[in-house]
């Protein structure tokens, strides 16, 4: 029972930064078959001492395989050609017994190479994963969700094919190949080296191959990223799909991508099948003069049948593992396309990392609320255009602070240099004083909140949504952080209340629910810096107005900054900064900058509101958010 590992495969926002081209360092060169083996090679590490139990089965599977050729013959010679049973008996029990325990290592080696595999995709795939995570938001939107989805799943495994079932295979043919070698030499070794003159030919012809095939493979991994990412494009965006009719664009588009994928997928099918057929031929070329020269052996009493036979059986049984090692390096080869691809996110760098030397949380693990930026300039990696440009401000705890302007002036922006996606290029942003790439990143998110644009839910449960920004809470907590949102009626109200399950686009809760959820989640959390973008985007007048009180609760007692087009909203805030282009054109209170008849007034009135004091009042006091 020849060894051989069971995972083989033979086949191998509006201020969104610059232009969409792919952020992923592209090789231009291409990966070789050891220097992937080397990037990937560390990740066995602590399955080092299963993989040598699995080499010792294959060792020993081969010994017990190389044994039973060796009974065969003496079976044939003894028993058979003699007509003696007598001579049956011992060399047919041994013939089992070696046969009993080979099925037996096999069984044992094939099943922990399985689970070495599968350990080993489990950990390349976390570690990817994990990387992805840190890296920053430009990156996903440069690059199809559809692709790196691909590259999680499908490449990964190819990854596992070289560096795990590899090795497994590569060892079990590679000591086959010796074991049988060695046995046909001992039998007739003038023979054996007559035969051994198709090794050199396999090798030429696979190297032949695998140029053409890491081409094929390299196309045929790409093509199904694609096919990926217009299926989840498309689930993503079915409500446009549907309203603009174009079910049929985007099954041409699926069937573009579909066709690529098919001549690919046919073409290393082709090379593949083309290789195993040459060789195939090859084998039975040799075999035949191997039985040519047998016959002619034992018509001149040089050679028994049990030896012809039996060294037939090795030539037999050494090809097969000779052919594998060729195929196992034309699966390395096809390997390798997906080795770059995930070597092209690995070596994609986080926009920030904890510094070093960074300064150790306080004691009491909360911040007071202080934010400042001093002369800020910033621009997204990719683009040579600035997104802020000289930027200054302070904003107090407990205080207000509105940022508006024109669509692209920065405003989103800024929410990402506070949450420290990204670092200014020249400048400084401040927590409490302290420059925020000196303060760890985990102490920076905890201490300030998030309420993006996009109302974010995870597909789980109303409790899980609630609390996951704050491990540890208890249910009494999730429903007050609720009530104080004006969110626990209408889940009491559903047939599984906060066991719900929800997720983006959920049709059971409206868009007001969501964001009520997202409130709830926040005020759970509750961290001393509050950072809205858009709250009421995407909601209808009464829908916003029944969000502004638990946003009033929420931005109570804390540094809130408020990013909005929405000026209703800005009419009550303690100071209004205003963008345009990046840089920070005015600031002061509602009255102030309304008297000046800057761009805040001009955006005030584009907006269809009046400039009476008194009827602004009137609106800030139904539909604004109170000072804390």
């Amino acid at each position: 029972m020849r060894f051989r590992s069971p995972l083989a495969n033979p086949d191998g926002s509006d201020e969104s930064p610059g232009n969409p081209v792919t952020d992923v360092p592209i090789r231009t060169d291409p990966v070789s078959i050891l220097v992937s083996f080397r990037r990937f090679w560390p990740l066995t590490r602590g399955d080092r001492r299963w993989l040598a139990v699995v080499f010792l089965c294959a060792i020993l599977a081969a010994l017990a395989e190389t044994a039973t050729v060796l009974l065969f013959a003496e079976l044939t010679d003894k028993a058979l050609t003699s007509g003696d049973v007598s001579a049956f008996w011992r060399p047919a029990g041994l013939w089992l017994a070696v046969a009993v325990a080979g099925a037996v290592v096999g069984y044992l080696g094939s099943s922990l190479a399985a689970w070495t595999a599968e350990r080993f995709v489990l950990r390349l795939r976390a570690r990817v994963f994990g990387h992805l995570q840190n890296l920053p938001p430009h990156f996903f939107q440069r690059n199809r969700r559809g692709d790196l989805v691909e590259r999680l799943t499908g490449d990964v495994e190819a990854i596992e094919a070289l560096v795990v079932s590899g090795i497994v295979g590569a060892a079990s043919a590679l000591f086959g190949t010796v074991f049988y070698a060695a046995a046909a030499l001992w039998l007739r070794w003038d023979l054996a080296l007559a035969t051994f003159v198709m090794v050199p030919i396999l090798l030429f012809v696979t190297r032949r191959f695998a140029g053409p095939l890491r081409a094929v493979s390299r196309r045929g991994r790409a093509a199904d990223g694609a096919i990926t990412a217009v299926v989840e494009e498309t689930l993503v965006n079915v409500v446009m799909t549907q309203a603009y009719n174009r079910q049929r664009n985007e099954e041409e588009r699926l069937q573009d991508k579909a066709w690529t994928r098919l001549r690919t997928a046919v073409r290393a099918v082709r090379l593949t099948e083309f290789y195993g057929q040459f060789i195939e031929v090859l084998e039975t070329v040799c075999v035949l003069t191997i039985i040519g020269l047998g016959a002619w052996e034992i018509s001149a009493g040089r050679m028994t049948l049990g030896q012809l036979l039996a060294f037939a059986a090795f030539i037999g049984y050494l090809y097969p593992p000779v052919r594998q090692l060729g195929t196992l390096g034309l699966t390395a080869t096809a390997a390798t396309a997906g080795a770059e691809r995930l070597m092209e996110i690995l070596d994609a760098e986080p926009a920030v990392t904890d510094p070093a030397g960074s300064v150790p949380e306080p004691p009491r693990g909360r911040a007071l609320g202080e934010v400042e930026a001093r002369k800020v300039f910033f621009h997204y990696p990719g683009s040579d255009e600035r997104v802020l440009q000289d930027l200054s401000f302070t904003a107090s705890p407990g205080e207000l602070l509105v940022l508006t302007g024109p669509s692209g002036a920065g405003k989103s922006t800024l929410a990402a240099l506070l949450l420290r996606f990204y670092d200014p290029d020249t400048g400084t942003v401040l927590l409490d004083g302290v420059p925020l790439d000196r303060l760890p990143l985990t102490y920076l998110r905890r201490n300030v909140t998030l309420l993006p644009q996009d109302t974010l839910v995870l597909h789980d449960t109303i409790e899980e949504n609630i609390g996951c920004g704050s491990p540890g809470a208890s249910h009494d907590d999730v429903v007050r952080a609720a009530r104080a949102a004006d969110a626990d009626a209408f889940v009491e109200a559903l047939p599984e209340g906060y066991d719900t399950v929800i997720s983006t686009g959920t049709s059971r809760l409206s868009g007001g629910q969501l964001q009520r959820i997202a409130i709830a989640r926040a005020m759970l959390r509750d961290a001393p810096v509050l950072l809205l973008d858009e709250p009421t985007t995407g909601l209808d007048r009464l829908a916003a107005e029944r969000i502004l009180e638990p946003l009033r609760r929420l931005a109570k007692g804390r540094t809130t900054i408020v990013i909005t087009h929405d000026l209703a909203l800005a009419a009550d805030a303690d100071r209004i900064l205003v963008l345009d282009e990046g840089r920070l054109v005015e600031s002061g209170t509602h009255a102030q900058l309304l008297g000046r008849s800057g761009l805040y007034a001009t955006l005030f009135e584009r907006r269809g509101q009046p400039r009476h004091n008194g009827t602004v009042h009137r609106a800030v006091r139904t539909t604004g958010i109170d000072r804390p």
